[in-house]
């Protein structure tokens, strides 16, 4: 936005649908692995307060026990399925914002070691909390 001018109303729109781009841009990115199923990768955020790490993976629709959650070294990865419930097959689709089909994802976590602290579902999100050892 210039400097010294209001932004006139469909500037505002335009960068409120260039915001929109970007987040559907990111939350659907593919995983980049060639030969296999189309795979999608969920956000997740990340916090660091001293030797924890804590990571939110947004997870609707997965139920906690189908997620493969592994943890070599400083690199975290989380696999599942989200399945098209079943009631909605067949159904004809007029918005589809929520992706489906086998996920991926693989979080390089900041330098060192950890171990699994805590790992629980909490409103549609994995929340894992790890432990960095010295």
């Amino acid at each position: 936005m210039p400097s010294g001018r209001n932004m006139t109303t469909w500037e505002t729109a335009l960068q409120a649908v260039e915001r929109a781009e970007r987040l559907h841009r990111q939350f659907f990115r593919p995983a980049g692995q060639l030969g296999l199923r189309p795979v999608w990768e969920p956000p997740v955020e990340i916090f660091e307060q001293g030797t924890q790490i804590a990571v939110v993976v947004a997870l609707p629709g997965v139920k906690p026990e189908c997620i493969d959650i592994g943890l070599d070294a400083n690199t975290l990865s989380i696999r599942a399925e989200r399945a098209l419930h079943r009631a909605f097959a067949g159904a004809t689709v007029h918005c589809l914002e929520i992706p489906y089909g086998r996920f991926e994802r693989h979080i390089q976590l900041p330098p060192g070691r950890y171990g699994m602290q805590q790992s629980e579902s909490v409103d549609g999100c994995l929340v894992l909390i790890l432990e960095r050892s010295e």
